[in-house]
């Protein structure tokens, strides 16, 4: 797939390793142009567009993977359509469990289930393992990008946000510009202008730096407000 933006291009062949089931697929290898007029990596395994928004690369990607989903024998069907539909909610069930891989981030949604491939009978259960190939949306961030969250918690130090799937965002105070901790019952982070940054309240911020955890199957990330237009949202 070829995709030009502005200015100069890079050519990416990777592969995504990846689990369903109890089986393991891999993604076909997959060749992406994309012109983002600065030097990005993007996660193996994309193919569709974790392009570019002006200099920036979007956090919605669109992959291909390739999951082994294994069927019980008492599923299977002479006439397909159960097999069928049985597949599909096993697939779907995997897909669930899975969350988040460290290369394409959390796991959203399932689009399109490109290719059923031939079914291989495990010898001593009698179970059949399909190569099942499909398309779906993970959403992963990236430095220097924008993201709007709600705060949670407000600390001395800082104050916690959700964004999206993603539960532990940390803003430090350190990276609040003239904002200044109130404490009370209901801490807040306050400006001369009388901004006031709370529990419940929405920011946008910037990326600094993100971190995998592999055994929570998550990502921490650090944020700040050190660039225009950002801060709470009215």
């Amino acid at each position: 797939m070829k995709v030009e933006e502005e200015d100069t291009t890079r050519e990416m062949e990777e592969t995504e390793e990846a689990k369903g089931g109890n089986g393991g697929g891999r993604t076909k290898p997959t060749r992406l142009t994309v012109s983002i007029g600065a030097s990005s990596s993007a996660p193996p395994g994309l193919i569709g567009f974790a392009l570019s928004q002006g200099k920036r690369k979007t956090m919605f990607l669109k992959t291909e993977l390739q999951w082994n989903v294994v069927i019980p024998a008492e599923s299977l069907d002479a006439k397909g359509l159960m097999l069928q539909k049985a597949i599909f909610v096993r697939l779907l069930d995997d897909f669930a469990k899975r969350k988040a891989t460290k290369d394409l981030g959390y796991l959203l949604a399932l689009t399109t289930v490109e290719k059923i491939g031939e079914g291989k009978v495990r010898q001593h259960t009698g179970d059949v393992l399909f190569p099942v190939t499909f398309c779906a949306i993970s959403f992963k961030i990236f430095r220097g990008e924008i993201l709007e969250g709600v705060v949670q918690n407000v600390l001395k130090q800082g104050v916690i946000l959700r964004c999206g799937p993603i539960e532990n965002v940390y803003l430090s105070s350190s990276k609040m510009p003239d904002y200044n901790y109130v404490p009370g019952e209901n801490p807040v982070f306050l400006n001369d202008k009388m901004s006031k940054i709370e529990k419940g309240v929405t920011l946008r911020c910037i990326v600094i730096g993100a971190k995998w955890l592999e055994a929570e199957r998550e990502f921490q990330a650090l944020v700040g407000l050190h660039a225009d237009y950002l801060g709470p949202v009215p």
